[in-house]
């Protein structure tokens, strides 16, 4: 019995020596529900870039958003709602799409791709099924870009349906972000435009 009361008070006595920061300011990570996105794990507590960089999954999606001169944008307060399409989304594109988009002259038509992958707020994957029932199949909501995405349900799954009437589906739901949410998504929406 002395020994646990022992060992309890060296440890408070280390924790109140150090002046009580280094047991807090470990607790954050610990205490965070993450969720893993292509082999890194996402913290509430970071914002969508810092989260985005680590996932070996969207090496693509981080380069154009570079290329695109969005990372700012996305580093801000938000909050946003992100449909991240994945490395082999892009590969879906006709060949030769993703390097002529990342060239500097087409930086605008990139830009444009990339914020209709963005709504404003932060949208649950339960608030996208109730729009969807509230609105008898499917919800169409407004992206950064100007135009519309529609969402809807197929079976357990969302389904994103863009402007040319392609569908992505969600693949991960939910990851939160300090200011916003990301849904993981397995291609790549395009606008009209």
């Amino acid at each position: 019995m002395s020994f646990f009361r022992n060992a309890a008070f060296a440890a408070a006595v280390g924790v109140a020596a150090l002046g009580g920061t280094a047991l807090t300011s470990l607790t954050p990570a610990f205490a965070e529900m993450t969720v893993e996105v292509g082999g890194a794990p996402m913290y509430p507590s970071k914002n969508i870039i810092e989260n985005a960089v680590n996932s070996k999954d969207h090496t693509t999606l981080v380069a154009a958003v570079k290329a695109a001169d969005l990372v700012e944008t996305l580093q801000g307060d938000g909050p946003f709602t992100v449909f991240a399409p994945v490395n082999k989304a892009f590969e879906k594109l006709p060949k030769g799409t993703v390097e002529t988009l990342l060239k500097p002259e087409n930086k605008p038509t990139l830009a444009a791709v990339l914020t209709y992958h963005v709504l404003p707020g932060k949208i649950s994957a339960a608030d996208f099924i109730a729009a969807v029932k509230k609105g008898g199949g499917e919800a169409m909501y407004k992206t950064v870009e100007g135009e519309e995405l529609t969402i809807k349900q197929n079976g357990r799954r969302l389904e994103i349906i863009d402007a040319k009437g392609d569908k992505s589906f969600v693949t991960i739901a939910d990851v939160n972000q300090k200011n916003g949410v990301i849904h993981v998504v397995d291609t790549v929406l395009l606008p009209k435009s």
